[in-house]
């Protein structure tokens, strides 16, 4: 089933551009956003949470955990998402009740922006905006890549651990496969994990790494709430060199979901610019959360 919603032609000429849009995964919403088809959205999950007027729609829950009749109920022509939505068999009653599923991948590499902009572009009937926006996209990306390396001849790559958390609970560390770890190494730092995916550490992993910085993402908190959560639920953390020189940096987690979106280069050098102080930040200045 997946597979072959994975492979689905380009629309043809003559076949009608869908008007009514859900979609679930952050990234590609916001995709959908800047390439103008913010008009036809009339539903969106609950990872897509900018820009804040998606948050006026109607929610159609979490993009792993959809829900058939809710998605019916806005009578969409199509439902958006990345490789991560689901359940399989929620996707396919949607389809046999006539809705047209776009499953993009979530992989975090450039060709991937490229061909999930050129569907959604195609999809929107606008193609050669897509491909101006993935031009500029691919320009920042080349500039971030290039402060990384002026930064890297002056100072050594800090080694980093992201942790995925909710409201302070046993948070999951970044592996090796993730749009986290991606972030990390485009930023500049060196991601300490090898497995892959997410998985908790034990109280001695987390302390045989001893991260320099640590970048937290916790998807029910913000700020300083997130930091005293995360310290209060796991105190080792505090024996790390990262709280000992207080650099404990907070990310938005919605930054994780669907892959490469458009806030990707504002993120990059905003942990950039946390990961190298001493250097000139590119577009942004990160700050340790009080």
């Amino acid at each position: 089933m997946a597979a072959s919603l994975l492979c689905q032609p380009l629309l043809a000429d003559a076949e009608p551009l869908p008007q009514r849009w859900v979609s679930a995964g952050g990234a590609l919403s916001e995709w959908v956003v800047v390439l103008g088809g913010e008009s036809k959205l009339v539903g969106v999950d609950t990872t897509s949470q900018h820009p804040a007027t998606l948050g006026a729609l109607p929610s159609i829950g979490y993009q792993r955990q959809l829900a058939a009749e809710g998605i019916l109920a806005l009578r969409p022509d199509v439902l958006l998402g990345s490789a991560e939505m689901g359940p399989p068999p929620v996707l396919a009653q949607l389809q046999a009740a006539g809705v047209r599923i776009e499953q993009l991948s979530a992989e975090a590499d450039l060709p991937t922006v490229q061909r999930n902009l050129q569907r959604i572009g195609a999809l929107l009937g606008a193609p050669q905006q897509a491909i101006d926006v993935f031009a500029a996209y691919r320009q920042r990306l080349h500039a971030q890549a290039q402060w990384v390396a002026q930064a890297q001849r002056q100072h050594a790559a800090p080694a980093v651990l992201l942790l995925l958390g909710h409201a302070g609970s046993s948070p999951m560390a970044a592996g090796q496969d993730t749009v986290a770890a991606w972030l990390i190494e485009q930023a500049g730092g060196r991601n300490l994990t090898r497995h892959t995916g997410y998985r908790a550490l034990s109280t001695e992993a987390l302390l045989a790494l001893d991260p320099e910085v640590v970048v937290f993402a916790d998807r029910s908190l913000s700020g300083v709430a997130a930091k005293q959560a995360l310290l209060q639920n796991n105190p080792a953390l505090a024996a790390t060199r990262a709280a000992r020189h207080d650099r404990l940096l907070a990310l938005d987690p919605t930054l994780l979901v669907g892959g490469l979106g458009p806030r990707i280069p504002d993120g990059l050098a905003a942990l950039s610019a946390a990961f190298y102080p001493a250097s000139q930040p590119l577009t942004a200045e990160a700050q340790p959360t009080p």
